[in-house]
């Protein structure tokens, strides 16, 4: 387990030599960890709790690391030696890895002194928002895939080693239901899948002697690469081993196309191997691949059995960043937790102010989503419920036979972990489950119905008097 606490902004540890030298360390604060709207995510899947949680386990500052602090020159003392015992003592709530989650719910809450509260932002942020980015750009590109399988293939292009394992990790959480990342496969027990490359057949005098070579070596999982140079051709030549193979009692697995018409060449790549006796052998296809491209290629009736999806998930290239930011909600004033809200010109940075939880409505009779409800987290809801728009009052909803179920689950009570991790394949059937609980026209690439995020009563009255109080200065 790495030690992380020095992966932090340098304001963060400004700030925190500012509460020791005020006598704030100590003061109890609550944070929420939530994400803003994007046009091009109207809907995410949480990801990245297993490693914050061994994250936090970790905090703890060597001797080297406030050596360093104290050779910068910009702290107390007192500051560096409260720092050798330095550990998280708070607590921590958070949604469920593979839950579907909505712009500006609280998705993590922490709360804990302020000076613990105030270090844990920036890692806690940059581990949750990037795996939970990815596994949104995987799961909207596994519904695109429409059923048929796709595997991550993007290490090569991801933003490091780190970007590499972790979004592998986080792309299964999605839906993929592989990796290339043969160290991902590994730390995770994920399937770790590939055939071949160019400069495998470019190593060999003739394409059909290179495919004779691989098929020598691999008879029973023998997936060629056909695009290296005509990929009709290529094609003609895979038949042609694949027949040897089979005539030695082997079953060829099929043909990987990897650039040029997908939609032509894995329609004429399937008769060719139809026509050939080879109707079980698949078509798998890779090359700059994302949900966009698929929705084309569905629609251009592709034959491709097996998706590769590489550049454009590890990097979620048309939608690099989550927004994901970290609010303090609440502070303790005189032993009582006090609500804050940052107020802005821009509604959307707008924050819901005091201690809060998150619920999720479902319908009864169908157990499909209908709402979800941020609310305070003292607050009972009942029967019937009336949820109202925050900012068009006139446009309500009232429900009167639905299920709910509480979305934030203890983590951290008193600094110690009291959440029993789940292993990633309960993740990803949680999330495979979870996600299917939403119809289609909330999930869909273009256009998708806005699902109902709604505040409660109590909670938009709180923000309305904050507004008003801060008018009146």
């Amino acid at each position: 387990m790495r030690n992380l606490t020095m992966m932090t902004d340098l304001y963060q540890l400004t700030m925190m030599n500012g509460y020791f030298t005020e006598g704030k360390a100590e003061q109890t604060a609550v944070f929420d960890v939530f994400f803003r709207q994007k046009d091009t995510m109207n809907y995410a899947v949480f990801a990245g709790l297993e490693q914050a949680i061994d994250y936090i386990e970790n905090l703890h500052f060597s001797s080297d690391d406030i050596e360093y602090l104290r050779s910068l020159g910009i702290f107390c003392d007192g500051f560096l030696d409260y720092l050798k015992n330095f550990k998280f003592t708070g607590e921590m709530y958070s949604v469920r890895e593979g839950d579907v989650v909505y712009p500006q719910e609280p998705i993590v809450v922490v709360k804990a002194p302020l000076i613990e509260a105030q270090l844990i932002e920036t890692a806690l942020l940059n581990i949750v928002s990037h795996q939970t980015l990815i596994a949104t750009k995987s799961a909207r590109i596994v519904d695109a895939a429409r059923g048929k399988s796709v595997v991550e293939f993007g290490l090569r292009r991801a933003q490091g080693p780190d970007a590499g394992i972790y979004g592998a990790r986080a792309a299964v959480i999605g839906g993929c239901n592989g990796t290339s990342n043969v160290l991902t496969g590994q730390m995770f027990d994920i399937p770790v899948k590939g055939t071949h490359s160019h400069s495998w057949v470019m190593s060999f005098d003739s394409e059909l002697d290179a495919f004779r070579a691989f098929a020598e070596v691999y008879p029973d999982t023998c997936l060629l690469l056909v695009d290296t140079y005509d990929t009709v051709q290529g094609i003609k030549n895979a038949i042609t081993v694949f027949n040897e193979i089979k005539a030695k009692g082997h079953k060829p697995m099929g043909v990987r196309l990897d650039s040029g018409d997908l939609a032509y060449l894995s329609k004429l790549a399937r008769k060719m191997l139809d026509d050939a006796g080879f109707a079980d052998a698949v078509v798998f296809a890779s090359g700059d691949i994302d949900e966009y491209l698929l929705e084309s290629l569905n629609n251009q009736g592709a034959m491709i059995d097996v998706y590769g999806v590489g550049t454009k998930l590890i990097t979620s290239e048309d939608s690099p960043s989550l927004g994901g930011v970290y609010k303090l909600s609440a502070i303790e004033q005189n032993g009582k937790l006090m609500p804050r809200m940052k107020i802005s010109d821009s509604i959307v940075k707008v924050t819901n102010p005091g201690f809060k939880t998150l619920y999720r409505l479902y319908d009864k009779a169908s157990g499909m989503a209908i709402a979800d409800l941020i609310a305070l987290k003292d607050e009972k809801i009942g029967k019937p419920l009336v949820l109202t728009h925050e900012t068009e009052r006139w446009k309500t909803t009232t429900l009167q036979d639905y299920d709910v179920r509480c979305m934030l689950h203890k983590i951290f009570v008193n600094g110690q972990n009291v959440y029993d991790k789940p292993t990633l394949g309960e993740i990803v059937e949680f999330a495979k489950t979870e996600k299917s609980k939403f119809w289609d026209e909330y999930k869909r690439i273009d256009n998708p119905h806005i699902y109902k995020v709604n505040i409660s009563d109590k909670l938009y009255e709180l923000k309305q008097s904050i507004l008003k109080k801060h008018k009146s200065k």
